[in-house]
């Protein structure tokens, strides 16, 4: 039975959630959230990309030959790569000196890609949008998520249009191991953890 739009939304939200269900995107996700406002740019930088390449996929679907989709879709994705990363070197480039390489590489985000080759190319452009939105703001939400809880044990600060807001007083000790490498591992396992428990129930 087909999906109303808001179940095709709402999919990305949690039944399909991209980091802690498909398990998919992991480097951005791993690399950029030391601090909450790293993570939402890069959610949202991931959402735009998505929705526009979801569209124009979709409006291409019959245009584009079989043999040579993956290709297509790459190139579009890459023009909208390249478009937000105009966008935020325009209008927010603190952060994006901050998100640096990882901004290019939403080209081979196997979300993205993946949208456009599971989703995109067999549907119209309507549901398509809608897939992409609730796919991208589902990976906004969860880079968000483990940037809060890296950034709040590992500094014990919140940061927004860098501004860190201190959250512990001064006798808080940092959990330095949060924002390293590791700390990123362990943090995402047990979000896992929680949300397949909160799934199981």
């Amino acid at each position: 039975m087909a999906k109303s739009l808001a179940q095709e939304f709402a999919k990305g939200l949690w039944e399909e959630i991209p980091p802690f269900r498909l398990v998919l995107g992991l480097c951005p996700v791993l690399a950029v959230t030391k601090t909450v406002e790293n993570g939402i740019g890069m959610g949202l930088a991931t959402t735009f990309v998505l929705v526009c390449s979801n569209m124009l996929v979709s409006m291409l679907r019959k245009i584009i030959p079989s043999k040579v989709r993956i290709a297509c879709f790459i190139i579009i994705i890459a023009t909208f790569v390249t478009v937000v990363e105009l966008l935020m070197q325009a209008f927010a480039y603190p952060l994006f000196l901050k998100l640096g390489i990882f901004i290019p590489l939403i080209v081979v985000n196997c979300i993205v890609l993946g949208r456009s080759e599971a989703f995109a190319s067999k549907n119209g452009v309507v549901r398509s949008i809608a897939d992409g939105l609730g796919m991208g703001i589902g990976f906004t939400i969860s880079l968000g998520c483990l940037g809060a809880v890296r950034e709040l044990f590992g500094n014990g600060t919140l940061t927004f249009w860098e501004t860190p807001i201190q959250i512990f007083g001064p006798s808080f000790q940092p959990f330095a191991f949060m924002v390293e490498a590791p700390g990123a591992f362990v943090c995402l396992g047990l979000m896992l953890c929680l949300m397949n428990l909160a799934g199981s129930k």
